[in-house]
């Protein structure tokens, strides 16, 4: 944050699209700093804390898929892919590499600003819970495997209360998961569990996608039987049983 603002970064080349973000931005209460192609951004993050990067894909140089990539491999700002491409496979691999939204252009602005603060109190959250959780903080604590998932906090931890990083989605699509286990889901309700389920963009890809990632999250090699199974056909399902504590 820069002093009691949220500091975002915009990276856009079309100037028209890069100031409207800016304009939009500052007016609701957010410093903004903005680039037009990807070659700064590592010496803007460097020298600014930046809450959350809004980043088209189509830039000249390095698109921004590989910069969101390289960007979830350093650390957990927010990313919010912001594009004109409408193609899913674009949606799906933004998604695999770790970015916290997709959104396509034009954009609505109260839209935009809305997904913008979803992700920033998903962010605020696991901060939060990453200096004062632990699996027995007050809260409703769903129990599986080895994991203790916060409903309030938003936070997945291990038994050892190591925290692993969850995206708006993945958590939205965990909670349901462990409110209804053994119970075969399809994935039109895993889409109406996800933040704006109403845009035509998600997809059942885009749902494979998200439980792809949960799998590589939870299913680590010590893990004692797969946790969410697919059933062919029909959807998913958590095999694992759940208790409240």
């Amino acid at each position: 944050m820069k002093g009691d603002k949220y500091h975002l970064l915009v990276v856009d080349d079309e100037p028209v699209t890069r100031n409207n973000f800016v304009d939009y931005f500052e007016a609701a209460g957010f410093f903004v700093t903005d680039l037009e192609d990807g070659k700064s951004v590592s010496e803007t993050l460097a020298g600014n804390e930046i809450d959350l990067v809004l980043l088209d894909i189509n830039l000249p140089g390095e698109d921004g898929l590989s910069i969101a990539r390289e960007l979830r491999r350093t650390s957990d700002i927010g990313i919010i892919l912001v594009t004109g491409r409408t193609e899913d496979i674009d949606r799906v691999v933004g998604l695999e590499i770790g970015a916290d939204d997709y959104v396509t252009k034009p954009v609505n602005p109260r839209e935009l600003l809305a997904r913008v603060k979803s992700t920033l109190w998903r962010i605020d959250k696991e901060d939060h819970a990453n200096l004062n959780a632990s699996p027995s903080s007050k809260g409703k604590i769903k129990v599986f495997s080895k994991w203790h998932l916060d409903l309030e906090k938003q936070q997945l931890r291990n038994k050892e209360g190591r925290p692993t990083s969850l995206t708006d989605a993945e958590f939205k699509i965990l909670s349901y998961f462990t409110s209804n286990p053994g119970t075969v889901l399809n994935r039109d309700k895993l889409i109406n569990q996800i933040n704006n389920a109403k845009d035509e963009n998600f997809s059942s890809r885009t749902v494979d996608v998200l439980v792809g990632r949960l799998r590589k999250k939870l299913e680590t090699e010590d893990s004692d039987s797969m946790i969410i199974e697919t059933v062919r056909g029909k959807g998913y399902r958590f095999t694992n049983q759940v208790k409240d504590a």
